[in-house]
């Protein structure tokens, strides 16, 4: 694999990169296999931008289980109602550590870790009435035992009303803070949107004193209108329900990041959710043990709308056991390219099963072209070079294969299989050689 030829922005200017173990692990994923994750990164990945490790839910469930959540499941919590790694899981949280140990593995490697936490207080602290860290009150005191989320019930959502539910959150990031946390994962947020839950959480994460990232989720109907507020409070936010390895769910995500693709920037990343690629399902909430279902086409196309959208990238396979070809699209420099260095992002045709993006190089002389194919079949496809700001002596290169494309002047001919996808780099005859 060649390095990048360019280097990479600075972090605000890119949507964040990593691993996330909930599409092969679920709730149930272990200390060793994290690492293995982040050895593999390190070795492999992170020359390429991807930079954070994050461990997915319930790391605080000693009995957590593949395909579901175990009901009144018996939490790991401190004294102040604060979920503690499982040290059945985490070895090294044993004797009250938390992730402060495994933290600095991680950044010993060169990378960031990141944690996921569900909104509100845990509903065993609220029966407990354990106290709210640095105040009089409990976590019975701060609870909003009305406010439960739909799908996991480990958590009562948080009285805002009260003085000490802001406490509880700021005790909390101060505790991820202290362990070394670089992003946190902030579920149950988005839907139905949680307003007053989310600004009491980023308040939190600014008191902590670290410069965590946050990440909102889930994001089922997420509204632009919604744009201003979760650039005050957030890095990303998911624009979709859990994305998994079916066509039908990659082809919804092309409305989507249509419409929040024109406000992607330093200013927040709206996320198309985790990449369901390589080696998946090994414990997770959905499906067996296998490696992604998704075509070899339709994997390039993911990739190729996560890319010229600017979406977020999360890989969700497990890195050491996916397959040569999987690790090979993550590193490929020349496509991620259109991540890091591309602006004025759009979508510019949608007529039929041929859908066309645009965008432009910060170099301020280079453009990209992403074409689309939804048909079940294969297609050729002819894209006249004017629709994407091309000219008619401008060199081609589709970047999946990396080779240069002839054209006569006046269209670009793509010849795509069911459901594929080309990614073009489209510059003046010498330029970007």
């Amino acid at each position: 694999m060649t390095r990048p030829a360019r280097p990479l922005p600075a972090r605000r200017l890119r949507p964040p990169m990593g691993w996330n173990s909930w599409d092969c692990y679920g709730t149930t994923v272990t200390e060793e296999e994290v690492l293995a994750n982040a050895a593999f990164m390190r070795d492999h990945l992170l020359p390429y931008g991807w930079d954070t490790v994050v461990v997915d839910i319930q790391w605080y469930e000693p009995t957590a289980r593949a395909h579901g959540y175990n009901p009144d499941a018996p939490l790991v919590l401190d004294a102040y109602g604060r979920q503690l790694p499982a040290p059945n899981r985490f070895p090294s949280a044993a004797d009250g550590a938390g992730f402060e140990p495994l933290a600095a593995r991680v950044h010993a490697m060169g990378l960031r870790f990141g944690v996921h936490i569900m909104r509100g207080v845990p509903r065993r602290a609220v029966e407990a009435k354990l106290p709210v860290l640095g105040t009089e009150f409990t976590a019975a005191d701060v609870a909003d035992t009305d406010s439960v989320c739909p799908w996991n019930s480990d958590n009562f959502g948080l009285d805002h009303g009260h003085p000490g539910a802001q406490a509880y959150y700021d005790s909390q990031l101060a505790q991820f803070a202290a362990w070394g946390v670089d992003f946190v994962k902030a579920d149950d947020m988005l839907f139905p949107y949680h307003e007053r839950e989310i600004a009491a959480y980023a308040r939190a994460v600014e008191r902590s004193g670290r410069p965590i990232e946050l990440s909102l989720s889930p994001g089922t109907d997420m509204s632009v209108a919604r744009l201003d507020q979760l650039r005050e409070h957030a890095t990303m936010w998911r624009v979709c329900d859990d994305l998994w390895d079916r066509w039908e769910d990659v082809e919804a995500q092309f409305a989507r990041m249509a419409r929040w693709a024109p406000w992607q920037g330093d200013g927040g990343w709206a996320d198309a959710d985790m990449l369901p690629l390589g080696h998946i399902g090994i414990r997770a909430e959905r499906g067996a043990d296998r490696q992604s279902l998704l075509t070899r086409p339709e994997q390039i196309s993911l990739l190729t709308l996560w890319l010229i959208s600017r979406s977020p990238l999360m890989m969700g396979g497990d890195l050491p056991t996916s397959p040569p070809e999987t690790i090979e699209l993550l590193t490929n420099d020349e496509a991620l390219d259109v991540l890091w260095h591309s602006t004025g992002n759009r979508e510019v045709l949608r007529e039929r099963d041929l859908v066309l993006w645009t965008a432009r190089d910060t170099d301020g002389h280079t453009r990209y072209a992403a074409v689309f194919s939804l048909a079940d079949e294969a297609r050729r496809l002819e894209v006249p070079l004017g629709s994407v700001g091309a000219g008619p002596h401008d060199r081609v290169r589709e970047l999946w294969t990396r080779t240069d494309t002839a054209h006569d002047g006046r269209y670009l001919v793509a010849e795509l299989p069911a459901h594929g996808a080309a990614l073009y780099r489209l510059a003046e005859d010498g330029r970007r050689e």
